[in-house]
Parts: structure tokens; C-alpha cells; sequence
């Protein structure tokens, strides 16, 4: 039993640690991982020896839908067993099950701290938040997938403000405003961000069709 568990736990961080691969981008033909060098950008074919001449074929409507999910998770960086609590949390609330759904994704930690350009990309965000780099409420929370809810004011571990992934921090926020969705709001000179509603609206918008996504958990 106990050998089941280590083989389990070792798939799960080797499929975690293969989706920062660009090849994931060029395979779902959009930019996912958020690197300004992402390979998507100089090669938009499929991956492959033969990518140059192989054409995106038509896929299914079940395919469509599965391809639609594989790039949400790809991008918020969520495996699938998490992947699906969402829908079934978002399920079980009164409205559109696909906006609540992105709302839950969007309100994950790691993906606040990356919206509030705290870091370059989302995998750099899971990693401030692992290694205790981030404060939530004035207390420290090493959990990427924790719930931010509004009201909730997040900021740097003043003790780690020196550490090397925080120094060009400063230099970046001075032209992150406009970057800023409209749900949060962040103090350039105290690097410190706001949750102040729900995302809604054109903030909901992603290189994926979560309503593709909700059609095949339903099936």
C-alpha cells in the first residue's frame, strides 16, 4: 500500500512538473505558459519531427471539448482531479456554472499574484507562494490554490523582500498598472494588491471556451 502511494505521489509531480513545457502551447496552439520566448510565438505548428507540414485536423465535438479543457488546466497549471471540483463547486450555485467556474480558477492565489504582476508567469507565482514569499491578510499562506476572497489584501514576506525573484520588482510594477484587471487593485510603491470584487465580465476572457468545458463534465 505504502509503495502505491510513493508511485502515485511521484506520477503526480512528474505531470506536474511536464506541463511548463512549451510544447503544451504548440500543442494547444496558444500561448500558455506566459514566457515572453514562448516557443508558441517562433513556431506555431503542432509539436513533432514532422511539425512543419502537419495540419490541425478537425477534431469532434467531444474532441473540441476535450482539447478546451486541456488548455484551462494547462494554463492555471491544475491537474485534472482539482480541475473538476471546480465545475462541480461551480455546479452547485445558482447562475452561469461556466463563469463561476473561471471566477474560482481566477481566484486561486498563485493566479492573483500573477494578475497583479507580482510575477512573469504563473509558474513563478506557484513558487513565490510555495516558498512563503507571500503574505494574505498580513499572514503567510504557502497554498497556490487557496481561495482569495474580496477584501483580502496580498503582499510580499517582508523578511524575503530582498531575495532574488522580488528584485526587479519594483522596476516592473512602475508599468503593470494598466496591466491590472479591474477586480483587483495594487499599491505600485508598497507592492501590495487588493482583491476588490469578483472577476466578471471581459475578466472572465481566456484562450479557452469554458462553456465547451461544462458541456463535457455534463455528459
Amino acid at each position: 500500500m505504502v509503495v502505491g502511494l510513493v508511485v502515485r505521489d511521484e506520477c503526480n509531480v512528474y505531470m506536474a512538473r511536464i506541463m511548463t513545457s512549451c510544447k503544451f502551447c504548440r500543442r494547444e496552439g496558444a500561448s500558455l505558459c506566459g514566457r515572453e520566448k514562448c516557443a508558441f510565438k517562433r513556431r506555431p505548428s503542432p509539436p513533432g519531427v514532422q511539425a512543419k507540414t502537419k495540419k490541425r485536423t478537425h477534431l469532434s465535438i467531444y474532441g473540441q471539448q476535450l482539447r478546451e479543457k486541456q488548455k484551462a488546466k494547462r494554463l492555471y497549471r491544475v491537474m485534472e482531479r482539482q480541475f473538476r471540483r471546480y465545475f462541480e463547486k461551480a455546479l452547485k450555485k445558482k447562475g452561469n456554472t461556466s463563469e463561476f467556474m473561471v471566477q474560482f480558477l481566477e481566484l486561486r492565489l498563485d493566479n492573483v499574484v500573477y494578475r497583479l504582476r507580482f510575477s512573469t508567469t504563473r509558474a513563478q507565482a506557484r513558487q513565490l507562494v510555495n516558498h512563503g514569499f507571500i503574505l494574505v491578510n498580513g499572514k503567510p499562506v504557502n497554498i497556490p490554490s487557496y481561495q482569495v476572497e474580496v477584501g483580502d489584501e496580498i503582499s510580499f514576506q517582508p523578511l524575503k523582500q530582498n531575495k532574488v525573484p522580488v528584485k526587479s520588482l519594483s522596476e516592473r510594477l512602475k508599468n503593470a498598472q494598466q496591466e491590472i484587471p479591474k477586480w483587483l487593485h495594487l499599491e505600485t510603491k508598497e507592492a501590495k494588491g487588493k482583491v476588490v470584487t469578483f472577476p466578471e465580465g471581459d475578466d472572465l476572457k481566456n484562450p479557452f471556451d469554458p462553456t465547451l468545458i461544462v458541456e463535457l463534465y455534463s455528459r
